[in-house]
């Protein structure tokens, strides 16, 4: 989710207390600050969150649900908004954990800061630039195509991570060896290329969702799986706990579905709830 819902509109649902376990594999109506409290420390080996982006704009669904993205305050309210939760994600994460905070350039810079006194020095892991060339531009600045992925680690180091590869290499005028192989000569002897391409790097190239896309589901922030299955395959493994407390249309929790992971969500805005619960329902059959 990327929007403030309207929280006139918001209900919570109770769900079941810490002494009965993690709620895996529901969706949870709830404001997540109260509802993570809940939750047992070093519970989610991986948690990837896209909370409101401070668009201080009123959006609404396909079907006419209203999502209020409007801070009066400023920075300020939305940082007080944001920093309790992001302290109840960092308990929330095992020894190994990662957080990955999905915002755009307004208010990454400010978030970060928050992120680094949580996290200490040596948490920060990246600053992951989403790039995508979908909509319109403007006539007084370069077209801003891109939103933030901020990515860190409980205990940086013992963290999960797998190396993701991407794209091709560049082989002009290189040599092949009698199997076809491209390599160059180093001082070491030849310095074959990986036969799966480069490792990717902290620029990822995803498209944004059309207009027309089989994935939409009417959710206004809705991201693309392409982009989930690379946060969740990068930093966690078949089996783990993958979590979204800012669920929306359930994205996250549905790649984790299929990826083999464990998962829970929740988001306080009950018609994104509903579809994110039908999404998952259907990953299901």
């Amino acid at each position: 989710m990327s929007e403030k819902p309207d929280r006139s509109a918001s209900t919570v649902e109770s769900t079941r207390a810490a002494a009965d376990g993690l709620p895996l594999g529901e969706v949870v109506c709830a404001d997540c600050l109260p509802w993570m409290s809940g939750l047992s420390d070093g519970a989610c080996d991986l948690i990837y969150v896209d909370p409101p982006f401070m668009t201080n704009l009123p959006r609404t669904t396909q079907a006419g649900g209203r999502y209020d993205d409007r801070w009066p305050g400023g920075v300020a309210e939305y940082l007080a908004f944001l920093e309790p939760r992001l302290a109840q994600m960092h308990r929330l994460l095992s020894e190994r954990g990662t957080l990955y905070v999905h915002l755009d350039p307004r208010t990454s810079h400010y978030v970060k800061v928050a992120l680094d006194g949580l996290f200490g020095d040596h948490g920060f892991l990246n600053e992951v630039i989403w790039s995508y060339r979908t909509g319109g531009r403007s006539p007084h600045w370069f077209a801003r195509k891109h939103d933030v992925l901020l990515v860190y680690a409980k205990c940086a180091g013992r963290h999960t991570f797998n190396v993701l590869r991407d794209g091709s290499f560049r082989t002009d005028g290189l040599k092949r060896d009698a199997e076809g192989r491209y390599y160059k000569n180093t001082k070491k002897g030849r310095l074959y290329f990986h036969p799966e391409g480069p490792a990717m790097t902290d620029v990822w190239e995803v498209p944004f969702l059309s207009t027309v896309s089989s994935e939409r589901t009417g959710y206004p922030t809705q991201k693309p799986e392409a982009l989930l299955e690379r946060v969740i395959r990068a930093s966690s493994n078949a089996g783990d706990v993958v979590a979204d407390f800012f669920c929306g249309s359930g994205t996250a929790l549905a790649v984790a579905e299929r990826l083999g992971r464990r998962w829970l969500g929740c988001d306080e805005e009950p018609a994104a709830v509903a579809i994110a619960r039908e999404r998952v329902k259907l990953r299901e059959r």
